[in-house]
């Protein structure tokens, strides 16, 4: 089965149980943890009686059996219950009182688990209209076992079906998980330059995402490394996540998986980070786009006061916390070396002028060396956006042909049309043309799709220029201390390129054209912005002047012609 015939599948559960009781933005809240509590019986079911057995053995004996439990059946995770969801259909008079008990029965790492799903209120509406039993016998017609549906099928899974519902509600996709085939080339951006670091045996590696989802990253991440560099390779998965719903879908898969479930925690990572001094090789995440920080505005700003803070630098403007999670994922990195990869919108190229939060980041990160390459991605890869995106390759260990540069790649036109539209998403990048983008991006050579620059091209002084305050007979006003009062009126300020000579820039560019000016250096700025439209802009010569004349006397005759057919 497919992960798309899998998806309709429940989909259709939804849409034949729910349909009338609850609003469509509530659905996902009812089926995607019946789907977890479905995948975690499929695994446990061999073992079902054992478990029951052991625990009534030990029940009243000792403290705590769930060591020996867990021990004797070897599995991180168990059911002490008499019942999994197929032999709850056995009593059907009884099934709310008995799934109740079914839920209490599982261990405490699963029960962590479903109470942040709060199945409470939902389950109590479905059994009050006879809808409990009706969806329970609906889940048990589907094999989820590992065996059976794989991690990556699951996965995709849990995002098609996450996609449906949040379009249902309006909700925004990008909250929950980012497309594949973007995941597939970031992952790719991320790993390709540290190979030799990842090949051996013994290796042991890390990889986080601070807003990890339903864990999409992270598996993928995992999997491009063992299947493309290092198949013996281990690899620690952390990741934090705010939305309780994903959470506990990405941490129950940890758990079936047998990844471990502790290294998925949740919380905001910007003002509740649960990996508190922590730090990792590699980060990949795709932060929610233009998403406000105000409710954690008390935090962040106090952070923000103190020098040895994730946010020392400066804060972006309220609106926009993108910025704010690259500076949480840059204090992890690992100081012997580390790789961040993190997805955004135009934003944070060259929002805020010189002096502002988003300038004094944007400075802090390429003065200091990091900022390794931009990917301009095409537009409408997204479900629920159509704006063009980018992803960052940020590192605090660039490879010895790469230090002082920053390079840029324009993948405007690596796509392939969708046959049908997902949402907003028209068009993905294929397997054939991530493969080329790695390439244009390992070779390191500028080309019409890649550009190179040193880091300081993206730098400019911003200059006050300032204008004398004229007399009414047009003679400049001196100050007491014979200096000339400028004419606020007049101030005006240049950008000057930091690879530009600033007096030969201004007598040049200024002087020339107002004579009476002069600079107030002490004013002087320095501000960073990257401007990708105009480093890849292609001139498009206009059309001959006959051929457009042409065209405008071939539509007057079709005018014409229709003119003279309506007046018959």
């Amino acid at each position: 089965m497919t992960h798309q015939e899998l998806s309709n599948f429940i989909w259709t559960i939804a849409d034949d149980v729910l349909r009338g009781l609850f609003k469509n933005h509530e659905y996902g809240d009812v089926i995607m943890p019946f789907l977890v509590l479905r995948r975690l019986d499929c695994v446990l079911e061999p073992q079902k009686d054992k478990a029951y057995k052991l625990y009534e053995e030990y029940k009243g004996k000792i403290d705590d059996p769930a060591p020996i439990i867990s021990g004797k059946l070897g599995t991180p995770f168990y059911n002490t219950s008499k019942y999994d969801l197929s032999r709850l259909k056995g009593d059907a008079k009884n099934i709310k009182i008995n799934f109740t008990n079914y839920l209490n029965g599982y261990s405490q790492n699963v029960l962590d688990i479903i109470e942040n799903f709060q199945l409470d209120k939902p389950v109590e509406k479905l059994q009050k209209n006879n809808r409990l039993y009706q969806l329970i016998d609906k889940f048990t017609e589907v094999d989820l076992h590992p065996n059976k549906v794989d991690n990556r099928l699951m996965g995709q899974v849990y995002e098609e079906l996450l996609r449906k519902f949040s379009e249902m509600s309006n909700e925004t996709s990008g909250d929950h998980y980012t497309p594949r085939d973007v995941v597939r080339l970031l992952v790719a951006l991320l790993f390709e330059e540290d190979k030799k670091k990842l090949k051996g045996q013994g290796v042991v590696r890390s990889i986080f995402d601070c807003c990890c989802g339903s864990g999409g990253m992270l598996t993928i991440g995992e999997d491009y490394i063992k299947d493309h560099i290092n198949p013996d390779i281990k690899l620690r998965l952390l990741g934090q996540e705010l939305n309780p719903q994903t959470y506990s879908i990405c941490k129950s898969d940890f758990l079936i998986t047998g990844e471990d479930p502790d290294n998925i925690r949740l919380g905001s990572s910007l003002s509740d980070d649960k990996f508190q001094g922590m730090k990792f090789d590699y980060m990949a995440t795709n932060p929610p786009f233009g998403v406000s920080w105000k409710s954690e505005k008390e935090f962040i700003e106090s952070e923000a006061s103190n020098p040895n803070g994730r946010f020392h630098v400066g804060t972006p403007r309220t609106s926009d916390g993108s910025f704010l999670f690259l500076q949480h994922l840059i204090s992890k990195l690992e100081d012997k070396g580390g790789r961040l990869g993190i997805v955004f919108n135009g934003s944070p190229l060259f929002t805020g002028d010189a002096g502002s939060g988003e300038s004094e980041i944007r400075k802090w990160i390429i003065e200091n060396d990091w900022l390794e390459t931009i990917v301009a991605l095409p537009d409408q890869l997204f479900f629920n956006t159509g704006i063009t995106t980018y992803i960052w390759i940020v590192t605090n260990s660039k490879s010895k042909k790469r230090k002082g540069k920053v390079q840029l790649i324009n993948a405007a036109n690596y796509f392939k049309p969708l046959k049908k539209s997902l949402g907003s998403k028209r068009k993905e990048i294929t397997e054939d043309q991530r493969k080329k983008l790695v390439k244009i991006y390992t070779s390191f050579k500028e080309s019409e799709d890649c550009k190179i620059y040193d880091n300081n091209y993206f730098g400019y002084r911003k200059v006050t220029v300032e204008r004398p305050l004229l007399d009414e007979s047009g003679d400049p006003i001196k100050k007491k201390d014979g200096s000339i009062k400028p004419d606020s009126k007049k101030r005006d300020t240049e950008r000057i390129p930091l690879q530009r000579d600033i007096q030969d820039y201004f007598d040049n560019e200024v002087a020339t054209h107002v004579p009476d000016a002069w600079m107030d250096r002490n004013k002087d700025k320095v501000g960073y912005e990257i401007n990708f439209t105009k480093y890849f802009y292609r001139y498009k010569p206009l059309r001959p002047l006959k051929d457009i004349t042409n065209e405008i006397l071939d539509l007057d005759k079709i005018t014409e012609d229709l003119m003279k057919k309506l007046s018959l």
